[in-house]
Formats: structure tokens, C-alpha cells, sequence
């Protein structure tokens, strides 16, 4: 049997609050000038939104976006009909495909907190028909391996459990908490580009037994590593490892574009004012929610 290898933590990355969509303040790490992206993903960022701040009617075209709330509810609504409210543990994947326009406007004037993950798609995939995958927290998988270890399985698997959710780039999501003095090693295929982000107390991850405190994006090493040691070091560590295949394919962002090439990205922008190949009746649609919190 081959020898177990831990990764460890090679960058620490602290997010950093700027504005997006209507009034709205993020802190975003993934995207940001010092982790422009990390392969097969594109953004992360920790929302923190109160009315009437929120992300009003936007397209996306050639990625996926996966929205995990932790505190507050969000409405959603898009341009082909689709609504949707997810509250505290629910999780919407939406994969943007050839084209979405859509809403996101908190459904109270309370604090709405939570995170979105944006995920690359192959060229293959970038054109496919948009598709959404919505779990209530009573469907997302749920293992408990000891006491103090809190573990919720949003994509991939964990100590034996899986999630229901179909990643069309391989993908996995695990939300942790974990008592003080708690320790767990969460397997990682080899080939997977990982990442941990620390959403509230302070933990010794990886080999190296790295320190982190709240919101800092640890990056995994790319050491054919198979699994990551974590111990809390306070009650209620709360954190988030991701990782993903990498899709190792050229990347041009534009805005909510996500494409190959500039041509394609041209391209994406001309069919969205010209309403055509995927954005058919872009121009004319408003959402209803849009305007919730116009005084």
C-alpha cells in the first residue's frame, strides 16, 4: 500500500473588502490581485450583505457559481423563470452555461451572510444549457464522525458520506466545525488544486500545522498529497476546504464573462446586447425583485 501524504499550506492569502453589484461589500480573496485565480477557480467571495445592497439583474456565460448561505436568506429569480429563496445552510450550484441573467437580492433587511464560489467550466462545457442544482440544509449530506466534529458534504465526500450534487468540473465542498482540541485528516485526490478558507476561529492545518485565524484563504500544496490535518485550537472552528481538478485551459475574464479566448469574449458581449445564442430575450427581461428595496 502506498505511503499517505499530508499537504500542506504553501500561500495565506487574507480577503480584502470591495464593493460588487448595487451597494454591496464583499471580501474576496480568489480573484483578488494576490490569487487572481487557482485552477478550475475563478473567484471567492464572503458576502456580508444587508438591504438594500444586493446584486441586481447581471448575466454570466461559461462558469458556474455556488452559492452556500450561512446566516440570512437571499431571493433569486432569473430570466427564464426561474425563482428561488435559499436561507442559513441552503446551497444553490448554478451553472451559468451558455447564458443566465439573474437577481440576487436579500429577502430581509437583516445581515445576510454567506459564500459564493465561482468554478470554471471546460471549453466543452461553456456552451451547455444552464442547469441549477438547489438543496434545502435538510438535503445537503451531514456526517458527524465524533462529537465536536460537525462536517456538512455540499460536494465530493467526507468520512464516508456523499453528496448528491453532480459537478461538471470535478469538484469538492466540505464546511467543518470542529470543538476545541478536535482533530480531522479530510482525503483529497492527488490531482486535485485545494484550498481551505477560515470563516471563524483559529486551527493548525496541514503538515507543516500551519496557524490560521477567520478569513484567509489557505492554498494546499500540489505535492501529490492525499489528505489534509486539521486540529482546532478554539471552540467552533468553523472552515471550508475546496478542492478541484484543474481544467489546464486558457482563462480570459470579463466581468461576468468567463471564456478561452478575446474572440470569445467578444463574442459573449455581442450575443448578450444582441440578444442571441443563449441570451435570447435578455434586453427586454427586468426581474420582479430587482426594485424590492427602491425606497
Amino acid at each position: 500500500m502506498a505511503a499517505r501524504i499530508a499537504r500542506s499550506i504553501t500561500k495565506s492569502v487574507l480577503s480584502r473588502e470591495q464593493s460588487e453589484g448595487d451597494g454591496a461589500r464583499v471580501f474576496r480573496s480568489i480573484g483578488s490581485y494576490a490569487l487572481r485565480n487557482l485552477d478550475p477557480f475563478l473567484m471567492l467571495d464572503e458576502f456580508d450583505v444587508r438591504a438594500p445592497a444586493g446584486f441586481p439583474d447581471h448575466p454570466h456565460r461559461g462558469f458556474e457559481t455556488v452559492t452556500y448561505m450561512l446566516e440570512g436568506e437571499f431571493l433569486h429569480e432569473d430570466f427564464k423563470g426561474h425563482k428561488g429563496r435559499i436561507g442559513p445552510g441552503d446551497l444553490q450550484w448554478m451553472s451559468a452555461g451558455r447564458g443566465i441573467v439573474h437577481s440576487e437580492i436579500p429577502a430581509n433587511d437583516k445581515r445576510n451572510h454567506g459564500l459564493q464560489l465561482w468554478v470554471n467550466l471546460a471549453s466543452k462545457d461553456k456552451m451547455a444549457e444552464p442547469n441549477y442544482q438547489e438543496l434545502p440544509k435538510e438535503e445537503v449530506a451531514h456526517v458527524s464522525p465524533e462529537p465536536g466534529v460537525d462536517i456538512k458534504v455540499i460536494a465530493g465526500a467526507s468520512y464516508g458520506t456523499t453528496s448528491p450534487v453532480v459537478t461538471r468540473t470535478p469538484t469538492m465542498y466540505i464546511d467543518v466545525r470542529l470543538a476545541k482540541g478536535k482533530k480531522i485528516e479530510q482525503e483529497i485526490p492527488e490531482n486535485y488544486t485545494g484550498f481551505i478558507y477560515t470563516l471563524a476561529g483559529s486551527a493548525k492545518f496541514g503538515s507543516q500545522e500551519h496557524v490560521s485565524d477567520a478569513h484567509h484563504t489557505l492554498v494546499l500544496s500540489n505535492n501529490l498529497g492525499t489528505y489534509i490535518p486539521v486540529e482546532s485550537l478554539s471552540d467552533d472552528a468553523h472552515f471550508v476546504i475546496i478542492a478541484g481538478k484543474p481544467i489546464n485551459e486558457p482563462i480570459v475574464q470579463h466581468g461576468p464573462f468567463v471564456m478561452n479566448t478575446q474572440q470569445e469574449i467578444y463574442q459573449a458581449f455581442s450575443d448578450y446586447q444582441h440578444g442571441r445564442n443563449g441570451f435570447e430575450g435578455a434586453a427586454e427581461w427586468t426581474s420582479s425583485i430587482r426594485d424590492k428595496w427602491s425606497s
